[in-house]
């Protein structure tokens, strides 16, 4: 098993951890303002700058792949994270009536696998 799997699995979860909280903030503080589907899509448009930030510095900073490649495959990979996130988060919240904050905490949860799996094998390919 490669050394280097689980010190950039670590740093995912902190990374991923501290975009996810970053998200539920800008969430939280702008919910009362936008319908609940539009405060998580500016909560990702924020939280995508931290995580951009710390897995290219941390989580895959042994990377070879160019900046703007990087940049150009995570804002993809990232999207396509967002676009689970948001029809999960909208089947909880609208299908299924659960409130806003755990609909999002789940639909963040379950987007994450996803993300670190193309983050990993495209985005910021060794």
């Amino acid at each position: 098993m490669n050394a280097r799997l689980p010190r950039s699995g670590l740093w995912f979860l902190l990374v991923g951890a501290a975009a996810a909280l970053t998200h539920l903030l800008v969430f939280e503080a702008s919910r009362r303002h936008l319908l609940p589907e539009l405060a998580n899509a500016l909560g990702f448009a924020v939280a995508f700058g931290v995580s951009f930030a710390g897995h290219r510095r941390l989580s895959f900073r042994d990377t070879g792949t160019p900046l703007a490649t990087s940049l150009r495959r995570f804002l993809v990979t990232a999207l396509a994270g967002f676009a689970s996130n948001e029809v999960v988060f909208v089947l909880l919240l609208r299908g299924l009536g659960w409130p806003a904050l755990p609909s999002l905490v789940l639909a963040l949860v379950l987007a994450a696998g996803q993300t670190y799996v193309l983050s990993r094998l495209w985005a910021f390919r060794r």
